[in-house]
């Protein structure tokens, strides 16, 4: 038995432009469905929101998102996701880590996802990995990315 996991990201109207953001970043095949596409009236708000958006590359990266409808309860109060005295200190419920094998790799990743994006700890050495950092992109997602490969100090 094969179990695989997807992170699921949930906007509020900018799902499609996280999507094809994301697709920039990490290449692959971006399958994006409307409101309006299952039947919603196009003359609703919410009919060119994304019900269903997938990114998955030959990588193995995958991630999934969606427009909440305009209907769901209001999104709490935005979070600040700090590092004080080599502590993360955060309000939110979730980070997507992404993990490569060399430096190079997982970097060329950083450059492109930090276009816009808040940096929480820049991109470098750390003390656990040869590669780590984190940063909280235009869409308000945090991001851990890290190379996973043995680490000698």
């Amino acid at each position: 038995m094969t179990i695989t996991t997807t992170t699921h990201l949930n906007f509020r109207g900018d799902a499609r432009q996280a999507l094809e953001f994301y697709q920039s970043v990490f290449g692959g095949h971006l399958t994006v469905v409307a409101y309006g596409d299952f039947g919603m009236p196009k003359e609703l708000p919410d009919a060119g929101k994304v019900v269903f958006g997938q990114l998955t590359a030959e990588t193995g990266f995958s991630i999934a998102a969606y427009d909440a409808p305009s209907q769901s309860p209001a999104a709490a109060a935005p979070t600040v996701t700090t590092r004080e005295n080599g502590l993360t200190l955060t309000g939110e419920r979730f980070f997507v880590a992404v993990g490569g094998e060399t430096a190079e790799e997982v970097s060329a990743l950083w450059d492109k996802l930090s276009d816009g994006a808040e940096i929480v700890e820049k991109f470098g050495p750390a003390p656990f990995a040869p590669g780590f950092g984190m940063l909280t992109d235009r869409f308000g997602v945090t991001w851990i990315l890290q190379v996973t490969a043995a680490y000698n100090g």
